[in-house]
């Protein structure tokens, strides 16, 4: 029996597809470091709350909400970075990778240096303690944590693109390290700061920003100068032609994003400018707790993303649809977690957060049915993303994205503070619709016209 049992766990490892024993291994390798990152995740949500508090708290998740939106003016840049070296070393295409990555590089740098620059500037205009709704959680400007807050954003979307590469070079779990050590040292400094530092969302700010900046910093440095050395950028090598290729690539991810930003970001602005602040806090940790079962399932889809990229380079579609076939088994597994995390929520928030915050159970259903639509969403959008069908995506994003915000502020005014969630969810169904077909069509290689573009 013991022997039966070695021998299952040595096939595991070693029996199948060289494709899949890389996936398997990632995944693996993914989940214990994604579980780490979910604990400390937990924990640093009620430290930072102990810390300032719930009003202040939602003040910061509102700001980086809107800061948040930087990372997508990389025009796509890094999803088709992303791409193109998967591709290339499928191909065995090998002598273009540096001057991608350089190029990408060089391309984020001005767009972060640009962008500072004019948010400083054009930001300085406005009252953000009005804009924002805030009115009795601080009684100072606001607009130095935002800059700090920019400041930190920025650098990052410059530092950003190593996890792209690491993910290309089928390592995915080293760029899910990378974040863990962020969080890591985030919740290391913001216990420090209980003990030695009195209440201080400007303190708070500058170490959850700096912290993952310097991480990013210290990973790239390694990377490029030890396993990855030969794909280290260059300012030689830095070739603006070649950005034609990357855009090509990633300007639908580009556009995808920003449709993706405006269904699911503009969430606590929408919340805080009708509910007040102290709601996107309520809403934000319903979102946290129920994302569980989503990062589980996004740990198991991330391998597969290059893979599907490395598959259809070779024209291996009964790979895709065997893989695609045990992604929906997983979805319905990772379906039942989900109704678990509901039935359980009450006493995981007694837990969690005592009384200092009350969710409602309506939040808490209407946020199990929300995270199952995104869950399915997940399988086809990594399917297409990795094959580079994008313009069925794209036009569903961005149709649904103009609907979100009247729909989402007439919702939240009428039924209350799940009114958004209800708003997602009815966005996420239109959305699956269109690309579970798309799919299906691919993969039985019936797709023409736009369903294969």
């Amino acid at each position: 029996m013991i022997s039966s049992l070695i021998n299952k766990a040595r096939n595991f490892w070693t029996v199948g597809h060289e494709r899949t024993l890389i996936i398997k291994k990632n995944i693996i390798y993914t989940f214990l470091i994604k579980g780490a990152s979910i604990v400390i995740s937990f924990l640093l949500i009620p430290l930072t709350i102990h810390y300032v508090n719930a009003g202040q708290y939602g003040i910061w998740l509102t700001i980086s909400s809107m800061v948040i939106w930087i990372n997508n003016f990389d025009i796509g840049l890094s999803n088709g970075l992303r791409n193109k070296m998967a591709h290339s070393l499928a191909l065995n295409e090998t002598e273009n990778i540096v001057k991608y990555i350089s190029t990408t590089y060089a391309i984020l740098f001005m767009i972060g240096v640009f962008t500072f620059v004019l948010l400083y500037v054009s930001g300085s205009f406005f009252n953000w303690n009005q804009l924002l709704n805030i009115k009795g959680a601080i009684n100072y400007n606001i607009w130095p944590i935002i800059v700090i807050t920019l400041g930190a954003f920025c650098i990052q979307f410059f530092l950003q693109p190593v996890s792209s590469v690491l993910i290309a070079t089928h390592q995915p779990f080293k760029s899910a390290l990378i974040l863990l050590l962020g969080q890591a040292l985030t919740l290391i400094l913001i216990f420090l700061l209980t003990i030695f530092a009195k209440s201080s969302l400007l303190l708070l700010v500058i170490v959850v920003g700096g912290s993952p900046v310097f991480i990013f910093l210290v990973a790239n440095i390694y990377v490029f100068t030890t396993e990855l050395r030969r794909y280290a950028p260059r300012f030689s090598a830095i070739d603006f032609t070649s950005a034609k290729s990357l855009f090509n690539v990633g300007g639908a991810f580009f556009l995808i994003q920003i449709g993706a930003l405006v269904l699911f970001q503009t969430d606590n602005i929408i919340i805080t400018r009708t509910l007040g602040p102290r709601e996107v806090t309520t809403f934000n940790l319903a979102y946290k707790y129920f994302s569980l079962s989503n990062v589980v399932f996004i740990i198991m889809l991330t391998p597969y993303w290059s893979a599907f990229t490395d598959a259809y380079a070779k024209n291996d579609m009964a790979w895709i649809k065997q893989s695609i076939a045990k992604m929906r088994m997983l979805w319905l597994y990772i379906s039942g977690i989900t109704v678990a995390l509901y039935l359980f929520s009450p006493i995981f928030y007694n837990w969690w957060i005592g009384s200092s915050v009350t969710i409602p159970n309506s939040v808490s259903l209407s946020m199990t049915v929300f995270m199952i639509g995104v869950n399915w969403q997940g399988i086809f959008a990594t399917a297409l993303n990795g094959i580079g069908k994008l313009k069925i995506q794209l036009i569903m994003v961005m149709v649904t994205a103009l609907i979100n915000i009247p729909l989402s502020l007439y919702l939240v005014n009428t039924i209350g503070l799940y009114g958004t969630v209800i708003a997602n969810i009815f966005l996420v169904i239109i959305i699956n619709v269109f690309l579970t077909y798309q799919v299906n069509l691919i993969i039985n290689k019936k797709a023409t016209g736009i369903w294969d573009k």
